[in-house]
């Protein structure tokens, strides 16, 4: 039988923001299937109890992570590519922003692969929450692409691989940090320096791949 919460308080969206972020912070750190409630219980700072009256049980914790997670790397994404900035002005944006975030909560990717990977429906559920917002970006990406194609400005390219190709190149190195680190020799300040190096590289290599041959 469900629990009706009658009224919702602010202390109650407290502890409700408490546990959101503690679960992230653990799924993300553990993955789903290494994570513990009392762990999560004793990051958010209230009982184990609260967890389970707030979301019943870890599958329903877990899914409210996931759209949380997910939302973090694709609803900028929809922000910026179905604004009406040019295509330069969008690419620089949101190579900054992107990189800026994932320095910031750098397992992310990997968690959101290992978890799509793992629970595959999840994807066509958040895709279907952000329909509209997909929609709107499709369409005016679209617009924009085909304008500067027929002006000759523009190498031809779907906007499907044209966001797949962007966004990838952002993703990539953090879903495979452990390797690009072994590979690159790098330690965690290393890292860190290769990704402010990348800030100014991307742009420019990925503009360019898109320039018409002379």
């Amino acid at each position: 039988m469900v629990k009706t919460r009658v009224a919702t308080t602010g202390s109650d969206r407290d502890a409700e923001h408490r546990i959101i972020a503690a679960a992230h912070a653990v799924f993300v750190r553990r993955g789903t299937a290494g994570a513990r409630m009392q762990e999560i219980a004793d990051e958010a700072g209230v009982n184990k109890a609260l967890l389970h009256y707030y979301f019943r049980n870890k599958r329903r914790l877990a899914d409210a992570v996931f759209q949380r997670a997910i939302q973090r790397l694709f609803e900028r994404v929809a922000e910026v590519l179905g604004s009406d900035e040019p295509l330069e002005a969008k690419v620089e944006t949101l190579i900054g922003l992107y990189l800026d975030q994932l320095s910031k909560a750098p397992f992310l990717p990997g968690y959101v692969l290992a978890e799509l990977n793992q629970h595959p429906e999840r994807a066509t559920q958040f895709a279907a929450s952000m329909r509209a917002r997909r929609v709107a970006m499709l369409a005016t990406l679209n617009r924009q692409l085909k304008a500067r194609i027929r002006a000759g400005t523009l190498r031809r390219i779907p906007t499907r691989q044209f966001i797949v190709n962007l966004v990838s190149l952002c993703i990539f190195p953090f879903a495979a940090r452990p390797m690009i680190c072994a590979v690159l020799n790098l330690d965690a300040d290393g890292f860190v320096r290769f990704i402010e190096e990348r800030k100014k590289v991307l742009p420019e290599f990925f503009l360019a791949a898109l320039r018409p041959p002379q």
